[in-house]
């Protein structure tokens, strides 16, 4: 670890590294400042397996990150070092080293004295939907084909599509006729047109892509001690999209009053007030939305859903191959919960474009 932490041009000492748990991703470690006064840092272990492209994830987060200090400079804020991430580079000036064996790392500047938050209330909610809709903002002029897709096609509904429709033809794990799986075959296929809207209308040069965080919890915001929202972390998955499905990621799990797999589906419902809670907190700041924007947010909480629910089964149709599970029906809980979120959203679809709209 030592070898590692000499590559990066740190500005102090730093002791012994401590880990950190954070994410289900890259390994990370706290570097303490070796004297007082002094600069700590942040070791993460970049997992190449997921990000294949090591160096295009990392100039992704060096446009980011670039492109939101400059802006907070001309908005005349102070303490950047406490609102925006600093990547440091290694001792050559690159943005990553990469071990004989193959493994990657990088290094930030530590956010000293910042929490971050695990619950979701309608008041932390707010503070959430101001955070990513002022992210999102600060990034509206920086053009998405300066950015790469760190996971291609991530949020792409189509592709999506074409993984449950190849899981369904080799039928790997004998499934598709078990259980309740022909019920949620039908359900999958009958509303496939629907949620491939955005594609469409991106095609169609009405909908427009933009830099999204593709990660939109509660979790990946740094908070003050006051309370208040400091910095977006976790910029791993900083890429091209629409924001329809950012707003609709944080919904699928901040506004679900069960769990992501919960298997009792009573437990599952949409939080109406941490919907209107997030929805105006981001329109608030989102001042760059086009009217065809706002209007598709409350379709992104049920395209979101959906596509979990899709990519849940089809994993389960293959196996179990990319999803770890806890138990062997994991993946069809999953997928069960999912669909009983997206039925809830859908019936609740005239009340949030409602409270869209009188926002």
């Amino acid at each position: 670890m030592e070898q590692i932490i000499r590559q990066f041009a740190l500005d102090n000492e730093v002791g012994a590294p401590e880990p950190v748990r954070t994410g289900f991703i890259n390994d990370s470690f706290k570097l303490p400042a070796l004297h007082e006064g002094g600069i700590p840092y942040f070791l993460q272990r970049i997992n190449h397996h997921i990000f294949e492209n090591v160096e295009g994830l990392q100039q992704n987060i060096l446009k980011v990150t670039g492109h939101i200090r400059q802006k907070l400079i001309a908005a005349g804020e102070t303490d950047l070092e406490r609102k925006v991430l600093r990547l440091i580079p290694t001792r050559d000036g690159k943005l990553f080293y990469r071990t004989p064996e193959g493994d990657c790392w990088r290094v930030y500047r530590l956010i000293e004295n910042a929490v971050s938050m695990d619950k979701v209330t309608p008041e932390s909610a707010g503070l959430a939907g101001e955070a990513f809709g002022r992210f999102q903002c600060q990034l509206a002029d920086l053009p998405f084909s300066e950015l790469c897709e760190t996971i291609p096609n991530f949020h792409n509904m189509e592709f999506r599509l074409e993984q449950f429709h190849d899981a369904l033809r080799e039928d790997r794990a004998h499934r598709t006729a078990t259980a309740d799986c022909p019920e949620i075959i039908r359900e999958i296929t009958r509303r496939e047109e629907e949620m491939c809207m955005a594609e469409r209308l991106f095609r169609e040069g009405k909908l427009p892509k933009r830099i999204n965080h593709c990660d939109t919890k509660v979790n990946n915001m740094l908070f003050d001690s006051d309370g208040k929202p400091l910095c977006i972390v976790d910029l791993d998955t900083v890429m091209p999209g629409y924001v329809l499905s950012d707003f609709g990621d944080f919904m699928r799990t901040a506004a679900n009053t069960g769990a992501e797999d919960d298997p009792d589906l009573d437990r599952i419902g949409v939080d109406m007030e941490v919907f209107t809670a997030y929805s105006r907190g981001y329109l608030r700041e989102a001042g760059f939305l086009t009217p065809i924007e706002k209007g598709l947010l409350p379709f992104g909480c049920r395209l979101l859903s959906y596509m979990q629910a899709v990519r849940f089964f089809t994993d389960y149709l293959n196996g179990d191959t990319y999803y770890k599970i806890q138990y062997p029906e994991h993946n069809i809980v999953r997928t069960r919960a999912q669909l009983r979120l997206l039925f809830e959203q859908e019936k609740m679809r005239e009340a949030m474009e409602t409270v869209i709209r009188s926002l």
